[in-house]
């Protein structure tokens, strides 16, 4: 992720949005931005904190501004050779001090939010070192999910599976941003985090896991017994609306038209038309969980080499996967093949994982 080709690339692209702005120096100070331009460098230290790091590109050479207590770690950990091109050199701005004391300002100076479409532009063609990145962390993601809902059992709390998750996922060298856990009793909730209740007779979990600065989305359900028909079909249907957000997820096209394409086939397949305003879509992927979350009337322009996920859902039903769309359509990089699937519209998509009955109400022998 950290090789000089690559750093070289991107940096090519930021100082065409300098030409594009009239500008001479570009601050980058968001997680998503600065992982992107320092190869997947950690750029926190709480995960609910700012980042500890900021990056000025000028038109001669970068300049990484970094709190000082974190600038060894930083260095040995994070950031790329001092020897590699292009060229930077750091700054230390005191911890008591905020970043900001230490970046420029005034004419010639753009910020983030000056150029927000544009970056998202260059960030969202990823290049081979970033795809090889992105295809092992979604594979290791929902082998995680796998793993600890193959093990789980009904009377397990939510909390008790979002531990197990939490867990293998840290193991394995990924941030766990996002972890959503609903039983049987709490599937109405969009955003279900954790609770001491049990998982019953059916669960649905969501990991958002990120290494590398890419982050990587799914979402997964289980159930401890028998399918029941009325949520079989529901399931069915769902895809079906995903398979349309995935038909029309093509280079070229803006983002609201494939917002618009997926949230019309709601009605289609026998959902409340307005569906889709209960929740959000998804969207495109990579640095940030959306990059951007697709609205009606998105601009942004999809492009080969990017990455998305899509999440319609409805009550008691949701799908989720992050996906790179290629010169061969889309490609689902959150995949494991030991997870029971079906294929729709020639892609194969993920079913609901059947567990023993027995394993709803008791604790198995060992």
């Amino acid at each position: 992720m950290r090789t000089a080709a690559d750093r070289a690339a991107k940096r090519e692209r930021l100082v065409a949005v300098l030409d594009a702005a009239g500008a001479d120096e570009l601050v980058l100070t968001s997680h998503g931005a600065v992982a992107w331009y320092l190869g997947g460098a950690r750029t926190h230290v709480s995960l609910a904190g700012d980042p500890v790091l900021a990056v000025v590109v000028g038109r001669a050479m970068d300049t990484v501004v970094v709190f000082a207590n974190e600038r060894a770690r930083l260095e040995t950990e994070e950031l790329p050779p001092r020897a590699a091109a292009p060229a930077f050199h750091v700054v230390e701005v005191p911890w008591h001090e905020p970043l900001a004391s230490a970046l420029p300002t005034g004419p010639g100076v753009i910020h983030e939010h000056d150029v927000a479409a544009e970056l998202r532009a260059v960030r969202g063609v990823l290049l081979p070192a970033e795809l090889a990145a992105f295809r092992a962390l979604g594979r290791e993601c929902a082998e995680v999910v796998t793993d600890v809902l193959g093990a789980a059992r009904g009377i397990r709390s939510e909390r008790d599976i979002a531990a197990a998750l939490g867990a293998d996922l840290v193991a394995r060298g990924i941030d766990p941003l996002v972890l959503l856990v609903a039983g049987r009793d709490r599937l109405g909730l969009r955003h279900p985090l954790p609770t001491d209740a049990p998982l019953g007779d059916r669960a649905m979990v969501v990991v958002c896991g990120r290494r590398d600065g890419l982050i990587a989305n799914l979402t997964r359900w289980v159930r401890f017994g028998p399918p029941r028909p009325d949520e079989a079909d529901t399931e069915a249907r769902i895809r079906e609306v995903e398979s349309a957000f995935f038909g029309a997820t093509v280079a070229g096209a803006t983002l609201g038209e494939a917002f618009a394409a997926g949230t019309a086939a709601y009605a289609a397949n026998g959902f409340d038309p307005d569906e889709w305003r209960n929740h959000h879509q998804g969207g495109a992927a990579g640095y940030d969980g959306r990059d951007p979350r697709a609205t009606p009337g998105a601009s942004d322009v999809l492009q080969l080499g990017q990455a998305f996920a899509w999440n319609p859902t409805a009550p008691g039903a949701k799908i989720e996967d992050t996906v790179l769309l290629t010169a061969d359509g889309v490609e689902v990089i959150t995949a494991d093949d030991r997870w029971p699937a079906v294929t729709v519209g020639g892609i194969r998509r993920p079913i609901e994982l059947q567990r023993p009955p027995e394993t709803a109400t008791r604790v198995e022998a060992p």
